[in-house]
């Protein structure tokens, strides 16, 4: 095990910070070709499988169980992971977008998130919560429950010149005007599905851990993200319902009325 870097890139100016914490192995994973990303449950002390349905990815949450988020950059330069849970930057609070706040990782590192963070010392735990419960919901955003959103940004190569640092300010993401249509028509999508009536899954605001952090710079090479991952998360139940997740087989048999031997009725 070891430390981790990550960074904070907000609104275009260059401030990060490097988080130091503790990583378990990477098991399978969601593969991409900037980074890996996994979910951690804590509780039960494994890597959750992804179940691929129709283009999308999905894992099976346990209400209550307290988990994390594992980015393992697989290039040869340092990546920022920008990561949101349930539409909130993981880092800031804020509504997520892909110009915020994120973790710059190194070069074959990772980085092992495991709430939201408090300050450059603390975060608060992460665990599957009823929708009411969620971090989201409580700050009056329950509209994107049950997803998480990794934004992976290249870092510019010619940041360097001279053998002196170039000052540099990295300008927002330009944002399209569709998105807020493409992210409603997305939610449309999903009400669509069929559930199994119980209530989706969010991600609460939990115990307070220590987690110690430090700012680094960080250039992003494009105002846009080079890759998006995005995993959703539900109940094991809902996941079947919506043909996720195959339903269990029940055999059925005929009842019979006389299924034991001849005799005579014993004592209870």
């Amino acid at each position: 095990m070891r430390p981790t870097a990550s960074s904070l890139a907000r609104h275009g100016v260059l401030a990060a910070a490097a988080i130091t914490a503790t990583v378990a192995p990477l098991a399978s994973s969601c593969a991409a070709s900037l980074a890996r990303v996994d979910l951690y449950d804590r509780t039960q002390q494994q890597t959750l499988d992804v179940h691929r349905h129709r283009g999308r990815q999905y894992v099976v949450g346990q209400p209550g169980n307290e988990y994390a988020i594992r980015v393992r950059n697989t290039t040869g330069g340092r990546v920022l992971a920008v990561v949101s849970v349930d539409g909130v930057n993981v880092v800031t609070g804020e509504t997520a977008a892909p110009d915020q706040s994120g973790y710059v990782i190194e070069p074959g590192g990772y980085v092992n998130i495991q709430g939201w963070r408090k300050d450059l010392e603390r975060t608060a735990a992460f665990y599957f919560s009823d929708p009411g419960d969620a971090y989201a919901s409580r700050t009056g955003r329950p509209d994107d429950l049950g997803v998480i959103g990794v934004a992976l940004f290249r870092e510019r190569q010619d940041r360097w010149l001279y053998g002196q640092e170039r000052e540099s300010v990295a300008s927002p993401a330009p944002r399209a005007e569709s998105s807020e249509n493409r992210a409603k028509a997305g939610r449309d999508s999903d009400a669509a599905e069929a559930t199994a009536g119980l209530p989706s899954l969010g991600t609460g605001h939990g115990r307070r851990e220590h987690s110690p952090a430090q700012r680094v710079e960080f250039e992003r090479a494009s105002t846009r993200p080079d890759q998006r991952i995005v995993l959703r998360y539900d109940r094991r139940e809902n996941l079947m319902a919506m043909g996720v997740l195959p339903k269990p087989e029940y055999r059925w048999r005929e009842p019979n009325p006389f299924p034991g031997a001849l005799g005579f009725v014993p004592d209870p």
